[in-house]
């Protein structure tokens, strides 16, 4: 024991000096590499590595696997090019910063993801599903009822599973109608990226601005009619192209585990205790997350005693009514449901923001916000900041805006947090919820069917600036 402490001493005086240095260091990139072979061969590699994430579908290569390579890569190259100028303590400081964004955004999202999966093994969204095709509603009806759903679901559940959820049920529904399926998931997706936008837990790029501090959580709300008013212009036009009449008969039961409800109401507590810490405690929002996955894996470990009881009373009345011993049925196991996160997505937030930060390295982002909010103007530049999230992802985009960190007031952040979410149903591939989709209406939901429709998601873009600009006109001061 005497042993162990003194290994643990050792490895705290190492690796301390370490870390006080890094802190030390002033994280603002004022080195200009722009013009170097590393850096030019970095911005190659990202804009290869970004095709392929693009034509990820196409290839079937997952997009993490060359965003995760790409890091590498390009840090190796910033490191040789700051080494060749006697700099061997800003990547190190820089890179630390990078890792420490991504870990906050990593377990957060793993204990929402958490959550979620768990509320799905329960059966909740089941219930849903069942409910809605159950109803006998139009098509029509049910376009405009997914919609809505996804509209309010996406900022408590996130965007992304808000899309993969009703895009099951139109499918469902839809059958063969082809035409009602591609029509009801661009609905589906453009309503769950808007709702997304006024809450933190709605899409990751709000997560991003809310774990930084530059709008506090209560102030997310000033989207909320934004965000309304880009899905209702967006899904008026759609509604247009649905035919009248009723779907075929579509017959769905389903059943609430025990404890669903008991989930729900523990990730509610996880969401309110996530922001309490952080509005109140000053503490980050990933703390209060992690405590609440912490319960939901007592409360896990109370459901598989639960079973395991079950399962010897079941197996003793088996045997002695019978004299036969049936296979005992399978207990919970909560990190079965950490298995199914997205381990595919957390690995490809691993690979581009550590892919951005290496191009800041470089100082390609201090030029990017010099030309686009200094010479632009910042409403220009953040308008801008939604053509470019349909093309190339909210994420990154995001990210890099983050990392210039332009001085701009709450309405213009609210505003690039707008474009930089709802900018990105322009394309099914500009945001999670557009590329999930795809995938899972694979041959229905394309990217041609999607691009039909991208004016009116357009004209939808036009209007929320427009209320938001508007609407909120105080906060611009």
């Amino acid at each position: 024991m005497i042993m162990q402490d003194r290994l643990i001493l050792f490895l705290l005086f190492f690796l301390t000096p370490g870390f006080v240095l890094a802190a030390d260091v002033d994280l603002q990139i004022t080195r200009d590499f722009t013009t170097s072979w590393q850096g030019i061969l970095s911005l190659l590699i990202f804009f290869i590595t970004y095709s392929l994430i693009i034509l990820e579908e196409s290839l079937h290569l997952r997009k993490s696997k060359p965003a995760m390579v790409a890091a590498g890569i390009i840090w190796v190259l910033v490191a040789i090019t700051y080494a060749g100028v006697g700099d061997t303590v800003t990547v190190d400081a820089v890179l630390r910063h990078n890792l420490s964004e991504f870990a906050n955004l990593f377990l957060f999202l793993l204990a929402a993801m958490t959550y979620v999966n768990t509320m799905e093994e329960r059966g909740v969204f089941n219930l849903l599903r069942a409910w809605m095709m159950s109803r006998g509603y139009t098509l029509r009806k049910i376009f405009w009822l997914t919609g809505l759903i996804a509209f309010f679901i996406s900022p408590v559940v996130d965007n992304l599973t808000t899309a993969l959820l009703m895009a099951v049920v139109v499918s469902t529904i839809g059958g063969n109608n082809h035409q009602f399926v591609a029509i009801s998931c661009i609905n589906i997706v453009v309503a769950a990226n808007a709702g997304g936008v006024f809450s933190p837990f709605g899409d990751v790029t709000t997560l991003m601005v809310w774990q930084k501090g530059l709008v506090d959580f209560q102030e997310f709300f000033y989207l909320f009619v934004p965000g309304l008013v880009n899905w209702l212009v967006t899904a008026a036009f759609l509604s247009f192209a649905i035919a009248r009449g009723n779907p075929e008969g579509v017959q769905s039961q389903a059943e609430l585990k025990y404890g669903a409800w008991i989930v729900v109401g523990l990730f509610l507590i996880t969401i309110t205790m996530a922001v309490t810490f952080h509005h109140f405690l000053h503490l980050p929002p990933v703390l209060g997350m992690m405590t609440g996955l912490g319960i939901l894996k007592l409360f896990g470990y109370y459901l598989q005693r639960r079973d395991e009881a079950y399962a010897r009373m079941a197996e003793v009345t088996a045997t002695g009514e019978s004299g036969l011993l049936l296979e005992p049925s399978p207990t919970y196991d909560i990190y079965k449901n950490l298995q199914n996160v997205e381990w595919d997505t957390l690995m490809f937030f691993y690979g581009i923001i550590l892919c951005v930060g290496g191009l800041g390295a470089f100082g390609y982002l201090a030029l990017t916000s010099e030309f686009t909010f200094e010479f632009l103007g910042p409403t220009t530049a953040n308008i801008l900041i939604g053509f470019a999230s349909a093309v190339v992802d909210n994420i990154p985009i995001m990210f890099a805006v983050l990392e210039m960190n332009p001085d701009m007031s709450l309405g213009q952040w609210l505003l690039v947090t707008l474009t930089a979410g709802v900018g990105g149903s322009m394309l099914s591939i500009g945001s999670a919820a557009g590329v999930a989709v795809m995938g899972q209406c694979r041959g229905v939901y394309t990217f041609m069917a999607h691009l039909r429709w991208t004016w009116a998601v357009v004209l939808g873009y036009a209007a929320s600036i427009c209320t938001h600009l508007l609407l909120n006109a105080k906060t611009f001061t």
